[in-house]
């Protein structure tokens, strides 16, 4: 598809006719007559870390045989190593505003839901950014209904700059990626000139009448603005964008071949993918009827959509969040997720909120917070990474690559090239060993340690490995911030 930039500049607006229903429902009919023969093929081709077409994803979803899922699972965790190694990379959301002029059926932000609603003053932001340091975060997700008025793209753009401003004793955020609304080229352009990370907007639902059932009303009704709003981050100069759909309002199947179109498209016209692929499950919320919804997602039906993502697309990101209980994540890093939140709070001004129900000692600790949905890992940081170590992992809260200039295409380049370990596997160990010393607790430290010790020896290059340990010495010694 050609890119009329002058046509696109002017309206703001294109259809998003990459997204076929038709295509959909004839690849998952035609997916269900494959033999598991051609399953085996096909998981075997997706071994060798190049991706799989639409109709070979189509084939993986129809099938149900228990041997082959099994293999599917397997080979998942074996792309998974192969590209990223044992990292897995760690964030926090941030939410500055909950007001919201759309209407959507499965948000607890919906406008017609009524609560105290607020957004974060600049004094609030650094508060809770000074909470999210503490904790060890160097990376954040910044989340906002939407709402012209309340949370403009100017009162967006100055909470960005508190936050990169704010310097503490341990170091500061270094990153924050930004979920928010649709919006124009120019927008975005303003948002690349703030230094953001990834831009990641949900689909929500890729089924045209369903998006439209769930969003009756709102600027987020129109399916191809919303749809489209990549191309348009893209457009505006913005490397790093990100998607996903939410689990739970349609049929799964249809939602994996629209996230596989969605990216075959972006690779089409901007030469490259999304970087990153979430998977959130519907969860509960204030004034949300949960079991009202036809198209709840199993567990096993879940490991599955994981594990067909990470054959089907290696080189992305996959992001899963504290919408999932413990036990449940600890077995998807298996299968393919390479980033994870920890001690998430969903609701605006929720870190404060939640240090002070820690020190309250009364039984009344001040207004109740209003999340936009309801987590299921509860546990803090320090206990996610402990965790995370305990089961082979090695956390990372690395940034380097956008500081870097390692973004869009030149990133895909060197993971393509498996040259990214060189810098990957460095970088995770010297963020985590700046964790352990200035925010872990004695047992983590105790654990995380270890699993240093464990991951510089797999360092492959002599002369990588030792200049990593020379500077492992010097965050001993109190230096920080080093990458490479």
């Amino acid at each position: 598809m050609s890119i009329n930039k002058a046509d696109i500049y002017q309206h703001q607006w294109e259809a998003a006719d990459f997204i076929n229903e038709g295509t959909i429902n004839s690849l998952l009919e035609e997916g269900k007559k494959a033999a598991p023969a051609r399953v085996r093929e096909i998981i075997e081709k997706a071994r060798e870390a190049k991706g799989l077409t639409p109709a070979e994803v189509a084939i993986l979803l129809q099938n149900d045989d228990q041997e082959l899922l099994d293999l599917m699972f397997k080979v998942a965790g074996e792309i998974k190593l192969k590209i990223y190694g044992k990292r897995l990379v760690m964030f926090a959301p941030l939410y500055i505003s909950d007001h919201c002029v759309n209407n959507c059926v499965y948000c607890g932000y919906r406008r017609d839901h009524q609560f105290n609603r607020r957004k974060l003053s600049q004094a609030e932001v650094a508060e809770e950014v000074k909470i999210l340091e503490s904790l060890g975060h160097k990376r954040l997700a910044l989340e906002a209904g939407e709402h012209p008025g309340e949370c403009s793209i100017e009162y967006v753009l100055e909470c960005l700059k508190t936050i990169y401003s704010l310097k503490f004793e341990n170091g500061s955020i270094r990153r924050c990626n930004v979920n928010i609304a649709a919006t124009t080229i120019e927008e975005y352009q303003l948002l690349r000139e703030a230094g953001i990370g990834t831009y990641i907007l949900f689909q929500e639902t890729y089924h045209r009448e369903t998006y439209k059932n769930m969003h009756p009303s709102g600027p987020k009704a129109d399916y191809d603005w919303h749809t489209t709003a990549h191309d348009r981050a893209m457009l505006g100069g913005i490397d790093d964008v990100g998607f996903g759909a939410l689990f739970g309002l349609y049929d799964y199947k249809f939602e994996v071949m629209g996230l596989m179109l969605h990216a075959q498209h972006l690779e089409e016209r901007f030469g490259v993918g999304p970087h990153t692929i979430s998977v959130p499950r519907l969860r509960p919320a204030q004034g949300i009827d949960y079991e009202s919804f036809p198209y709840l997602v199993k567990d096993e039906e879940f490991a599955k959509i994981v594990a067909i993502v990470r054959l089907a697309v290696p080189y992305t990101g996959l992001i899963l969040s504290t919408r999932e209980r413990p036990e449940q994540r600890d077995m998807l890093l298996n299968y393919g997720v390479s980033q994870i939140s920890a001690g998430s709070c969903t609701g605006v001004g929720g870190y404060k909120k939640e240090q002070e129900k820690q020190n309250c000692t009364s039984g009344s600790c001040g207004e109740e917070e209003s999340p936009q949905f309801y987590v299921d890992d509860h546990r803090h940081p320090d206990d996610v990474l402990r965790n995370v170590c305990q089961s082979g992992w090695l956390p990372s809260y690395c940034t380097a690559c956008y500081r870097k200039g390692r973004t869009g295409d030149r990133f895909m380049a060197l993971a393509k090239s498996g040259e990214i370990q060189n810098v990957c596997q460095p970088n995770a160990i010297l963020t985590f060993k700046e964790y352990l010393i200035d925010y872990a607790s004695p047992e983590t430290r105790a654990v995380g340690e270890e699993t240093i010790r464990q991951h510089l020896a797999e360092i492959k290059n002599d002369q990588i490995r030792n200049l990593t340990e020379a500077r492992v010495k010097q965050i001993e010694d109190g230096e920080r911030d080093l990458y490479f």
